[in-house]
């Protein structure tokens, strides 16, 4: 039997978030990354956050990256607001 190929538009979980602003922050993270990604259980955490995460997804070939921007440490983000030629 022949393996089926993989998904390439397969998402998955990089993180779950019992807040939602850390949720909307991740995301927005990602985004200004370029990494495309949503948030999945987003309005019931909202609602019963103590029973449910939202979980920030991405495309399985992004996992990596999205994982490396996640764990950045916060000096390694730029902040386009402070030049930094001074």
């Amino acid at each position: 039997m022949t393996a089926l190929p993989k998904d390439p538009e397969e998402f998955v979980t990089v993180k779950e978030f019992i807040e939602p602003i850390e949720a909307q922050m991740a995301k927005s993270v990602l985004e200004s990354a370029g990494v495309e990604c949503f948030l999945l259980s987003e309005n019931t955490n909202s609602l019963l956050s103590a029973a449910f995460y939202a979980q920030l997804q991405v495309h399985k070939k992004d996992e990596a990256d999205a994982l490396a921007i996640l764990d950045a440490p916060d000096e390694d983000v730029v902040d386009p607001q402070v030049d930094n030629d001074e």
